[in-house]
């Protein structure tokens, strides 16, 4: 059948990137898969558009403004148009999923301005202009994961919002020196300019103290925000439960990390290998009463 040939494509687009954290993995409910593939294949390629920086910035918009008249498509419930590439298949999975899900289809139309917002804006002035990109940018996936798994409580939906924003911050500090190369900074300018750190330093290659204590501040307030997002992993049932619990405490683990080299991503950049996995799956099993949480 087409959608099954349409979500195969979306898992396949899926496992060719590499990430921090499982895309729809084994964790997650066999029947969640092929639409949190779909989801991530549309956003994938979004992002991908915002992010090639040797196509100039007129082009990638025009991508992404082409992406979304797809979008709206595929949320209208109409055949989006072929047109001859990988977007078909996507578009064909994500109508069904949006249909079959029920989602709102807002939270894929909010992605699409945050990465509008990739390719115009490279610096922020202050923690309120970085919330509000992260709550396009990162909390949609998390909003859109609950309503493909039927779960439309408010709570959930708040507590999701703070731990994909915490998500999306942890990986703005690990890649720090990449995003910088990009022309990105998204650590706060008011933050920079109370720690005393300046952009200047980048470029010799190394992080000065003032921009390791930039970076010890941000992730303090990125623990926080962890920890706000911690109910949600405890606010689902099965093994949505499992997934969102190791996803926390990957999250946690690279902010871990950071410390553990005192932030200096030029030095290294902290990822999760194979013993993290191990000490996950061992944090996994005694989470809370100490119980196996797959059902």
């Amino acid at each position: 059948m087409v959608a099954d040939a349409a979500y195969a494509a979306c898992r396949r687009l899926a496992r060719r990137h590499y990430e921090n954290f499982p895309v729809a993995s084994r964790l997650l409910p066999k029947a969640m898969r092929p639409h949190v593939a779909a989801i991530y294949a549309f956003a994938r390629t979004a992002d991908d558009f915002a992010d090639e920086g040797d196509v100039p910035a007129d082009e990638r918009l025009r991508r992404l403004d082409d992406w979304g008249r797809r979008l709206e498509a595929a949320a209208e419930g109409r055949a989006p148009a072929p047109v001859g590439d990988d977007g078909d298949m996507v578009f064909q999975a994500l109508a069904g999923t949006i249909r079959e899900c029920r989602l709102d289809p807002q939270l894929l139309f909010d992605l699409l301005s945050a990465f509008r917002q990739d390719v115009l804006v490279g610096r922020y002035d202050d923690w309120p202009d970085l919330l509000d990109y992260c709550r396009r940018s990162a909390n949609p996936v998390g909003r859109l994961v609950l309503q493909i798994a039927d779960i439309r409580d408010a709570a959930a939906a708040e507590s999701s919002d703070a731990l994909c924003t915490a998500l999306q911050l942890t990986n703005f500090w690990q890649d720090l020196t990449r995003d910088w190369r990009k022309g990105r900074v998204y650590l706060p300018a008011s933050v920079l300019q109370s720690c005393g750190a300046d952009e200047a330093d980048l470029a010799a290659g190394a992080l000065t103290p003032a921009w390791k204590s930039a970076l010890g501040y941000a992730s303090g307030y990125t623990r926080r925000l962890f920890d706000q997002g911690r109910p949600v992993a405890d606010a689902v049932p099965g093994r949505l439960r499992l997934e969102l619990r190791a996803t926390w405490l990957g999250g946690v683990r690279i902010l871990d990390r950071l410390e553990a080299v005192d932030y200096d991503v030029f030095a290294r950049r902290p990822t999760l290998g194979w013993r993290d996995a191990a000490a996950i799956g061992m944090k996994l099993v005694v989470w809370k009463d100490g119980s196996m949480l797959v059902r």
